[in-house]
């Protein structure tokens, strides 16, 4: 049996010697190497963090001491070590364990935690909890480099230095969030890693500062600025303490039994607590050293040679919208591009190395981004912002206040709408639709394969006020590539084929989902009309009162929430217009949905032919279904 097998609780981790905790350590860099190989996952990150998680584990007792992660994916080790272990094969599977932290799998999951930023605001809450509830627990908040560009945790930061709670905050430093850091942040923690005497340079400053006398309101004054000037003189950094945090470090992330000493000091110290830990991402594993990107979040690959699974067949999604902004930018000096810390997710590292002066990456910054285009757009600018769906959400404000409201000319590009696969229900781009429909001014369209994206891009770059591109992730449905673009009719859908029995509004991929569904209902005798919607926001009202008049039957299919998206906008068509005698599906999502492959969320949640055929059937056209569909 090995040590792994061993630890059914983190108490059991108190058993281990020394020699038994490096072999754990071993063990469990196997087994992450293992699983991410098979499944996928975030593999570089957990890598880096194993000692930290083996020396929080001995020294704090989870679920009583509470600890957070940070945008959650370097938590496999926790999970490893908090009685997951025989489950741990089933890592982002469908019912299997999360690739993330969720409160309804572990006690040990005090908080489900997906997108970045969010942890030591949620610390302070425990923290404030504990204290009303007059509990004697620690509070302890995980966060990465990456996430200290966020401006939640500057907010949360500032709130608990001036509170003076009792907590710690692990700033994990690895140098790189998902792509290469950037900004302020990035070279001021830059500056502490390169000094090794800056402990000794902290305590040798104090001593002296207590030396200096203050005697009379004026001599107290100078002696005041004299103590600040030395501190700032003699100490490049004390940023954190200024915080009012008591810092600690920086220290070796993968030395374990410095990180219990030093975690023991910061148990007994009161007030909040930042202790600046260093770690190397994809420690253990040759390939994830050599490119942590890569390996950041990454899909089935080679063990032994590290070489990533090809992906389906077929350009992505992302990738054409990178060519084509690329190409597009060529002919228009005033496009610029705008990312939130995800240039290569995005697909906007061709434009970064066309034209650096006119790429952007303000960090994990959506809100600023938003705004700062804004502004941009005001003195001429056409930029273009490329979000992930569920991290565009975060800047919703933004959108609807100093975009949409003053309509500026403003081009949100987001990527991963729809289910994404393995990561969940805190990655799965959902609610993009519904939350952009209610917003006046904007213009929300969806491109059914790589082509008609091409040129909905086009189009959005030529429209004068705020659009929203919103495309899924992966490859798009084969199509023969188009030479071009053109500019598209805003608000027009499109009929791909006619059929009077019934009619399928379909928008994004799903048209084709709806195509091969009309082709299967032929076999039945039923001739069911397709429409291509394209644009979510304004709708095709017109078309879509002519299809219900004269089919009677309507079933809409969305990759995304049911309620308020485009199922809902066709309803308020029909109530508007007092049409009755229609009947009506909405194929979408009712609640968040699970983890899986694409096809099986697709599969559950009726976005299929099999779904199809379920609501067809449900109209009374049809009695039975073919075992094929």
């Amino acid at each position: 049996m090995g040590l792994l097998e061993r630890i059914r609780e983190p108490e059991d981790l108190r058993l281990l010697n020394p020699p038994e905790l490096q072999d754990l350590a071993r063990e469990i860099r196997q087994i992450l190497i293992e699983v991410v190989s098979a499944n996928g996952g975030h593999l570089a990150p957990n890598l880096g963090v194993v000692e930290l998680t083996i020396a929080l584990h001995r020294v704090f007792t989870s679920p009583e001491d509470k600890i957070i992660w940070d945008v959650g994916h370097q938590s496999y080790v926790h999970k490893l070590l908090t009685g997951r272990y025989e489950n741990f094969r089933t890592l982002r599977k469908l019912n299997g364990l999360s690739g993330f932290p969720r409160r309804e799998e572990s006690p040990h999951d005090c908080f489900s935690t997906g997108h970045s930023s969010t942890s030591v605001s949620a610390a302070m809450g425990f923290a404030k909890a504990r204290d009303l509830l007059r509990e004697k627990s620690h509070v302890i908040a995980v966060i990465g480099d990456g996430a200290m560009t966020g401006g939640m945790a500057y907010e949360a930061l500032n709130h608990a230095g001036h509170s003076g709670t009792d907590m710690i905050v692990v700033l994990n430093d690895n140098e790189m969030s998902i792509s290469a850091n950037v900004g302020a942040m990035s070279l001021y923690l830059n500056r502490l890693r390169v000094d090794p005497l800056y402990e000794k340079r902290k305590d040798h400053l104090k001593k002296m500062l207590k030396k200096i006398p203050a005697i009379g309101s004026k001599t107290a004054e100078t002696a005041r600025k004299v103590k600040n000037s030395l501190k700032h003189l003699l100490v490049p950094g004390l940023l954190f303490e200024e915080l009012g945090f008591t810092y600690l470090g920086p220290i070796d992330g993968h030395d374990e039994a410095q990180l219990e000493t030093v975690l023991k000091q910061a148990k007994q110290k009161k007030g909040p607590i930042l202790l600046h830990v260093i770690t190397h991402k994809g420690r253990g594993y040759a390939p994830a050293e050599e490119n942590p990107d890569v390996f950041h979040g990454v899909g089935p690959f080679n063990l032994l040679t590290g070489e990533v699974e090809k992906a389906a067949s077929g350009p992505t999604f992302t990738k054409v919208f990178g060519e084509t902004l690329n190409a597009l930018a060529e002919e228009n000096p005033q496009i610029l591009a705008i990312t939130a810390a995800m240039p290569s997710g995005t697909g906007l590292s061709l434009f970064a190395q066309h034209y650096p002066s006119r790429f952007f990456d303000v960090g994990i910054a959506e809100q600023h981004a938003v705004t700062f285009a804004a502004a941009l757009s005001f003195s001429g600018f056409k930029p273009v912002v490329a979000l992930y769906s569920t991290f565009m959400q975060r800047a919703l404000d933004q959108i609807l206040h100093d975009v949409c409201l003053q309509k500026a000319n403003v081009l949100l590009a987001i990527d991963r709408a729809g289910v994404v696969g393995d990561d969940g229900p805190s990655h799965h781009g959902l609610f993009d639709l519904s939350l952009l429909r209610m917003i006046p001014n904007i213009v929300v369209m969806a491109p059914k394969d790589v082509n008609e994206l091409r040129s909905m891009l086009y189009t959005g770059l030529l429209h004068e006020g705020p659009v929203a591109l919103r495309y899924p992730r992966g490859a798009g449905y084969e199509v023969e590539a188009a030479t071009g673009w053109e500019k598209l009719p805003i608000g027009q859908a499109e009929t791909v084929k006619e059929g009077a029995d019934l009619t399928l509004l379909a928008i994004g991929p799903l048209v084709y989902t709806a195509l091969e569904a009309a082709a299967e209902l032929q076999r039945y005798g039923v001739e069911a009309r397709v429409v291509n919607l394209r644009f979510a926001k304004p709708l095709d009202r017109a078309l879509i009162l002519r299809c219900a008049a004269e089919t009677k039957r309507l079933i809409i299919l969305e990759d995304q929430i049911l309620d308020g998206g485009v199922g809902s906008a066709v309803l308020e068509v029909l109530a508007a217009e007092n049409l009755t005698g229609v009947s009506v599906e909405r194929l979408g999502y009712p609640e968040f949905a699970d983890q899986g492959t694409i096809q099986q969320l697709h599969q559950k949640y009726g976005l299929s032919v099999k779904g199809i055929f379920g609501a067809v059937g449900r109209m009374g056209l049809i009695k039975r279904q073919l075992n094929t569909v």
